[in-house]
């Protein structure tokens, strides 16, 4: 569908419409890659739900052409029920092989666990979300979904995937473009690094 969709936009380019058959999207778009006539790509967009902490998520909205929404800490009260009374935080990658009693764990922990308190405590003194969000730190788990073109979604992947990109959204960037290799590869076989 996808495919098809910017084969039929490609020919336009080249009066080829009469070129489509029920297997010509795949070598079309494949040509269209080799050529980077990228602006062709733009023509599909794909949405992502991606969760991860608020740190990355300040990365993630730098790609400017896309589209976001994000958990709002302004709106969302984490003392609520359906939040099950708690903070959800994400622990960071590099702390991922610490043992349970490293140090570094350890002040991860006492950090967060901390803000939870202070948070929560403010909340029930009369506090806004919006106004004890001020505590909470970039670990603090956020889900967004991201929209954005296919030219675009290859310039993320390429970027963020890239060794030089932040360990988190590498596992991120990584993710994604397993997916999209997956659906749309012809799209994404020439692009990013897993």
């Amino acid at each position: 569908m996808m495919l098809r969709r910017i084969e039929v936009a490609g020919r336009t380019a080249y009066k080829s419409e009469t070129g489509v058959t029920q297997d010509s999207a795949v070598n079309f778009v494949r040509m269209i890659v080799a050529r980077q006539h990228f602006s062709v790509l733009e023509h599909v967009v794909v949405s992502a739900r991606v969760v991860c902490d608020r740190g990355v998520s300040h990365e993630i909205v730098r790609h400017r052409i896309a589209s976001y929404t994000q958990e709002s800490t302004r709106f969302c009260n984490y003392s609520e029920d359906r939040f099950g009374g708690e903070i959800v935080f994400v622990l960071p990658s590099f702390l991922y092989e610490k043992a349970d009693d490293d140090v570094l764990c350890e002040k991860w922990r006492h950090a967060v666990q901390e803000a939870e308190c202070t948070y929560l405590e403010m909340i029930r003194l009369g506090a806004k979300p919006e106004e004890a969000r001020s505590v909470l730190p970039n670990s603090l788990k956020t889900e967004m979904v991201m929209t954005m073109n296919l030219r675009e979604w290859r310039h993320f992947v390429s970027l963020r995937t890239a060794v030089a990109a932040h360990p988190d959204m590498q596992i991120i960037a990584k993710s994604l473009l397993a997916e999209f290799r997956s659906h749309i590869p012809v799209v994404f076989d020439d692009v990013g690094e897993l």
